[in-house]
């Protein structure tokens, strides 16, 4: 990626710009219309939200308020854990599409691995997967095991698979396997919700390249190949963030802030949260 309007290719041929806003705990309302017209306006074009983040709507009026036409915006959204089911995801579905105010979705992802549950859910997102009204599906939040008990049935293989991760959480083997069967990683919380910033590698490299830890943590996400989409609602930090494009990280500082790893998680382990 040379900018924010630089894309990766899913396995399906859609094209996801490869650097987002994430809105989860952005307020219903102005708050978080101010910031998606915000990021917008500034160069992004993917906005990810979840209909259990309570601000769809305000994320669709965010959208007819920004100065670029839809069709050059990736809008995600994500069904909830107690709207899954075949019949309850396709009426989730309906009611994202009709609170963000749009006429199709261009990725729709599992929230979280229900047990019991998520084949089902697949299985309604691949009817409206062909019907045309989403551009790609994918999931949040699964280990290989769910990715594996998932494609065993699926017909449509996920596009995307949304984890936490950042320098604490590498999660090396989910990487691997995504990479061996072409699904795009993608990280929710990628600078550990501000708990990395005070880390010595990270800052030693920030103040090499006169950056903040957080501009070093993005970089070092995309130079890994990884879509990341960092929350805020700071008109200064949404600008902030995004300024990672007039420098790059050597192999070895690559390497040094994936040593950072410690397996830590800031939210639930997926085989444990209900």
């Amino acid at each position: 990626m040379n900018s924010l309007q630089d894309h990766i290719k899913l396995n399906n041929g859609v094209e996801m710009p490869g650097f987002g806003l994430g809105v989860y705990k952005a307020e219903e309302g102005q708050e978080v219309v101010n910031a998606v017209r915000t990021a917008i306006d500034h160069g992004y074009r993917l906005i990810d939200t979840a209909s259990f983040y309570g601000n769809e709507s305000g994320v669709g009026e965010g959208l007819r308020e920004a100065s670029v036409k839809r069709d050059e915006i990736f809008v995600t959204t994500k069904v909830w854990n107690d709207e899954q089911g075949y019949d309850e995801t396709l009426k989730a579905f309906e009611q994202s599409l009709n609170r963000l105010s749009l006429d199709y979705l261009d990725l729709y992802l599992v929230h979280w691995p229900v047990t019991g549950k998520f084949r089902e859910t697949w299985r309604a997102m691949e009817r409206l997967y062909d019907e045309g009204v989403i551009k790609a599906i994918g999931v949040s939040n699964f280990h290989v095991h769910h990715l594996e008990d998932l494609m065993v049935a699926a017909n449509v293989k996920p596009t995307v698979n949304q984890i936490e991760y950042h320098p604490h959480l590498t999660q090396k083997e989910m990487k691997g396997y995504c990479e061996q069967e072409n699904i795009q990683l993608e990280a929710w919380s990628p600078m550990k919700r501000g708990r990395l910033f005070e880390d010595t590698t990270i800052k030693e490299i920030a103040d090499k390249y006169n950056k903040t830890p957080a501009q070093v943590i993005l970089r070092w996400d995309i130079q890994t190949n990884i879509i990341t989409i960092p929350k805020s609602v700071n008109p200064d930090r949404i600008k902030s963030n995004a300024d990672i494009f007039d420098f790059e990280l050597t192999d070895e500082e690559i390497y040094s802030i994936t040593a950072l790893n410690q397996n830590e998680r800031t939210g639930p382990n997926p085989d444990t949260f209900v």
